[in-house]
């Protein structure tokens, strides 16, 4: 038995190449399989304008639902400054810089093992 859940970076790859698509500003991944009883990973991203989290957040879900990965929730799309897409093995936090800055995810989660996508 592994202590990894099948299709868990297939699920995190769909999610970071759906927020890369439409321009998601500072992907950050985090590990949480060692720290965590709730998710695997857990993958935040910022968006400008309510408008571009909201279109992030939508971008995910339905890359997710085109791969047979329904989200088993959706928070904060009325209000566009904070989107939390539920996947399961993966959860997606799409922010407004400010907001980002404020709650500082990363800082909190900071003894997992975080990772950057999209440099190169």
């Amino acid at each position: 038995m592994t202590d990894k859940h099948p299709g868990f970076e297939q699920v995190r790859d769909l999610a970071v190449a759906a927020l890369e698509d439409i321009k998601a500003i500072d992907i950050h991944i985090i590990d949480m399989r060692e720290g965590s009883s709730f998710t695997d990973c857990m993958i935040i991203a910022s968006g400008n304008t309510d408008r571009q989290v909201k279109a992030l957040a939508q971008n995910v879900i339905r890359a997710a639902k085109e791969a047979g990965i329904p989200p088993l929730g959706v928070e904060g799309e009325q209000q566009g400054e904070w989107v939390l897409v539920d996947l399961g093995d993966v959860v997606v936090h799409v922010m407004q810089p400010a907001v980002r800055e404020f709650y500082n995810i990363e800082k909190l989660w900071g003894d997992a093992s975080p990772a950057s996508a999209g440099k190169g």
